[in-house]
């Protein structure tokens, strides 16, 4: 009975643990390792070129998913993040590309006033421009927050469902992300952009020949450019929701908004900023995703990314209720995602299988959080 009571006392331990999904990341990881050649799938886990490409995915994941924690943690969702990196991965390219192709671009809106072979507004309009790459990010970081602004001030305002505000957001956005770009990429976007998506800070100090290496894969990226924007935004998150009063107004707005908004706390303004924060994040990772591809791509957050970005705020401990949640669970939240993921394509599963997997494992995650919650109220009676 005591060895009983012990072993269910580990199990208790183990699942309030903050580290609960990175120990359930690295059993995962390492177990396929062990199993995939018995199945005869090539063992690709393990090797670090593979492993540096899904870090490579994890930073603009991470970056989107950071802004979802802080609508979760208030209780609302957003599921206009996709149209907002849509939406801004074009403008940005508009802004900035150096040149268009007449035939691609015939049939946009904006071809022959804004744009044209000459390049992007920027070039058409002003000829030249060095800050190309700097207004164009701007506009990027503006156009999110901007959208991040429209969907607070309908929720708070005319007391809109947040389901419903950013539903129409997302198809508002997504079509007209298509109709601006008569749903083509945007290529010829300077060379000083794209290195944000793939660039390795030290390779700036040591020279060209070590960021010519590292472009031709013979050696791996050491401090990328994604993981130092990435990461300095988690960590501003994070200092966000457990050092400052505005974190505090969030948890107790999504714990309970009425007695929040009785108590005096100024839940619209906050509820409006949370949105706002998940705007520009939304375009952070635009810009990373972007200057990754290599061009302005109108479907950016399309597909089943969305699933991606709630799974792992969910999987790190975000509560789907509002009122808990963490960026650091987040991070660990995506690093999950992202390497199942990896996981599943190596077992070469069907993409519909795939997404089954990721939808049970969302679920999975909320029943988990369930289990937390009732676990740590039993521990404070």
């Amino acid at each position: 009975m005591t060895a009983q009571r012990g072993r269910f006392g580990r199990l208790r331990q183990l699942l309030l643990s903050d580290y609960f999904v990175l120990y359930l990341t690295i059993v995962m990881y390492v177990s396929a390792a062990i199993i995939l050649p018995r199945l005869g799938r090539p063992n690709t886990l393990a090797l670090p070129g593979n492993i540096a490409n899904q870090f490579t995915n994890i930073w603009p994941l991470l970056a989107v998913a950071i802004g979802q924690t802080f609508v979760l943690i208030i209780g609302g969702i957003d599921l206009s993040v996709g149209a907002t990196m849509g939406i801004t991965s074009v403008v940005g390219g508009l802004f900035m590309a150096q040149t268009l192709d007449a035939a691609t671009f015939d049939k946009s809106p904006l071809w022959g006033s804004l744009i044209s072979e000459q390049g992007g507004i920027l070039l058409t309009r002003f000829g030249s421009n060095e800050d190309a790459v700097l207004i164009g990010i701007l506009v990027m970081l503006l156009i999110g927050l901007l959208i991040g602004f429209l969907n607070g001030v309908a929720i708070t305002r005319f007391r809109m469902a947040p389901f419903m505000v950013t539903l129409v957001t997302l198809t508002f956005f997504s079509s007209f992300a298509l109709w601006l770009t008569a749903s083509r990429n945007v290529s010829g976007l300077p060379e000083d952009f794209v290195r944000l998506g793939n660039g390795d800070i030290v390779s700036v100090f040591l020279g060209p020949k070590l960021e010519s290496q590292i472009a031709r894969r013979e050696i791996l990226p050491f401090i990328t450019y994604p993981a130092v924007i990435s990461l300095g935004l988690a960590f501003v998150g994070q200092f966000i929701l457990s050092r400052t009063v505005f974190g505090r107004q969030m948890m107790s707005i999504g714990t309970n908004p009425k007695t929040s908004q009785i108590s005096g706390l100024p839940s619209a303004r906050v509820v409006i900023m949370v949105y706002m924060f998940s705007g520009f994040c939304a375009a952070v990772a635009s810009i990373l995703y972007s200057a990754r591809i290599g061009f302005g791509q109108p479907s950016l957050g399309g597909g089943n990314i969305l699933l991606d970005i709630i799974g792992a705020a969910v999987i790190g401990g975000t509560s789907l209720f509002g009122g808990k949640g963490s960026v650091r669970g987040t991070v660990l939240g995506v690093a999950f995602f992202v390497f199942l993921a990896n996981v599943l394509n190596a077992m070469q599963l069907s993409p519909f299988i795939i997404d089954a997997v990721k939808g049970g494992v969302i679920l999975i995650a909320a029943f988990l959080d369930v289990t937390r919650t009732r676990l740590l109220t039993q521990e404070q009676r």
